[in-house]
């Protein structure tokens, strides 16, 4: 294959085939995290079919003249069904049309992306799956929180917060994550943010266990707050803290005081010893 457009980043990149749906991943908001083959599918696709977290900014990726379709589910909120989204895709893609899926994060984590591909299998559709920047990763990295630290965790847990009917997800076994999940990130939790803490401290967490909530990560809006996960619930309630949000449990967290690069930027002086493990005589040095 041979690329189709100018721009040199994109030299050699796959062609985008009429009659094909890619499956792509936008990332968690900023522009900048797209991948290369992501903006290959938005300088090509004839119609993007798009999700309600994906930036505006990177939808005016698209080249001039493509279709734009808005296929949000938001919680709550009047959405799309799901079925319909992926009839749609093989509608589009047997009128002979270039269809790029954009969807928020990685299409394959927390996405429904697998849904949709089996729906385009289903139906004799070919499709190209091209990963996203998950927000449970890149998020974090924004908030200056990592999801593994050497000293902290060799193991992290992804979760959604809620399931397909709204409710905290009944197939979790609580007891098995607290356990085992040093690091817990969730997805879409605040909503049940005090149940699924509840349930987190009745096996084994400590209340006083740290927890940040980042909203709108990596966006000019990202927010975070933290606090507690005796304390959670309550803390975002005053907050005001709105979706999209992350949770994430565990003492990670603590690392943030000194890898926050993007309140750095601001002018918050970050802290060389956030877990408090370096012998003193170490502590008064610098690097």
């Amino acid at each position: 294959m041979t690329e189709t457009t100018n721009h040199p980043l994109l030299n050699g990149l796959p062609v985008f085939e009429p009659g094909w749906v890619w499956l792509a991943g936008a990332g968690p908001g900023d522009p900048g995290l797209v991948t290369l083959h992501a903006a290959n599918a938005l300088a090509q696709a004839d119609v993007i079919v798009y999700d309600a977290l994906v930036d505006r900014r990177i939808l005016d990726m698209a080249r001039t003249g493509a279709v734009v379709e808005y296929a949000g589910k938001r919680g709550g909120k009047p959405s799309a069904k799901q079925r319909d989204i992926s009839l749609r895709l093989v509608q589009l893609a047997r009128d002979g049309k270039r269809v790029c899926r954009l969807k928020g994060g990685d299409p394959f984590v927390f996405g429904r992306g697998g849904e949709e591909a089996l729906a385009l299998v289903e139906h004799g559709i070919p499709f190209r799956v091209i990963p996203g920047i998950s927000a449970g990763i890149g998020g974090l990295a924004y908030a200056g929180i990592p999801v593994t630290h050497r000293d902290v965790n060799h193991a992290v847990t992804f979760l959604t917060g809620h399931d397909q009917s709204g409710l905290t997800p009944s197939s979790i076994d609580w007891r098995g994550v607290a356990r085992g999940a040093p690091v817990i990130v969730m997805y879409m939790a605040i909503k049940h943010l005090k149940t699924i803490a509840d349930n987190l401290m009745a096996v084994g967490r400590e209340a006083g266990e740290p927890v940040a909530i980042i909203s709108a990560a990596t966006t000019e809006a990202q927010k975070v707050l933290e606090t507690t996960l005796g304390e959670a619930a309550g803390a975002v309630e005053q907050s005001g803290l709105a979706p999209p949000t992350l949770v994430v449990v565990g003492t990670v967290v603590k690392l943030r005081a000194a890898l926050d690069w993007l309140g750095a930027i601001n002018g918050r002086k970050l802290t060389t010893d956030p877990l408090g493990t370096r012998a003193p005589a170490d502590a008064d040095r610098t690097a």
